[in-house]
């Protein structure tokens, strides 16, 4: 049985337990047992009613090491932050592909990655280290993904896409085929990328423009 902490207890998180309660039904060889929630308060644990333990926060968190670790919210800088300090504690992170995603036994999958219900990832994608690919999303054959992406429900990447790292596409996003994506980058709802963007952009629309430049940790890679 593996045995996994979320950190996290929103409602990103509410929906991974539910990914896990269908998993452990349908792969009974393959439990997974959540050992409890780490977030800053206790706010949206007690909001979501889990039954596993609050565990504190992630900061003043003592690694576990016979446990695995999975990442449950959206804020990618705050993300990559804990991962580095996590890591050189000797934290071990899980990657987790529902049941119902369909993924290509020629592509490559990282660590810490979320793959929800009824995603696709093509021949030959590259997903790497800590990205959450949300329900429906699909990820086209030779399509790379860097480390720290938000993965939207229902965002197309076409095929041959590159997306670098600490990206959020938003809901109903896509990609035209072959489009490179730079880092720090947040693409609106329903925006259509059809022209390659560089780093720390807000880019909404049809076709995708820029409107605004973003400055996070990402846009210094």
């Amino acid at each position: 049985m593996k045995k996994i902490i979320l950190i996290g207890a929103g409602g990103n998180a509410a929906e991974v337990r539910e990914y896990i309660r269908f998993h452990n039904r349908v792969k009974p060889e393959e439990q997974i047992e959540v050992l409890g929630y780490l977030d800053v308060d206790d706010v949206n644990y007690k909001r979501y009613q889990y039954e596993e333990p609050y565990l504190g926060t992630a900061e003043d968190h003592e690694i576990i090491l016979d446990a695995a670790y999975m990442f449950c919210f959206g804020n990618l800088a705050y993300k990559k932050q804990l991962a580095t300090s996590y890591k050189a504690k000797g934290a071990v992170f899980f990657t987790f592909i529902h049941p119902t995603a369909l993924i290509a036994s020629t592509a490559k999958i990282g660590e810490g990655v979320l793959i929800s219900h009824n995603a696709s990832v093509g021949p030959f994608a590259e997903v790497g280290d800590f990205n959450i690919i949300n329900s429906r999303a699909t990820i086209a054959h030779d399509t790379k993904l860097g480390a720290f992406n938000f993965i939207s429900p229902q965002v197309a990447l076409s095929g041959n896409t590159t997306l670098g790292n600490g990206n959020m596409m938003g809901v109903n996003s896509a990609t035209i085929p072959g489009i490179t994506i730079g880092n720090g980058n947040t693409i609106g709802a329903g925006s259509v990328i059809t022209k390659n963007i560089e780093n720390g952009q807000l880019v909404v629309g049809v076709p995708g423009k820029s409107i605004k430049e973003l400055s996070n940790v990402f846009t210094a890679e």
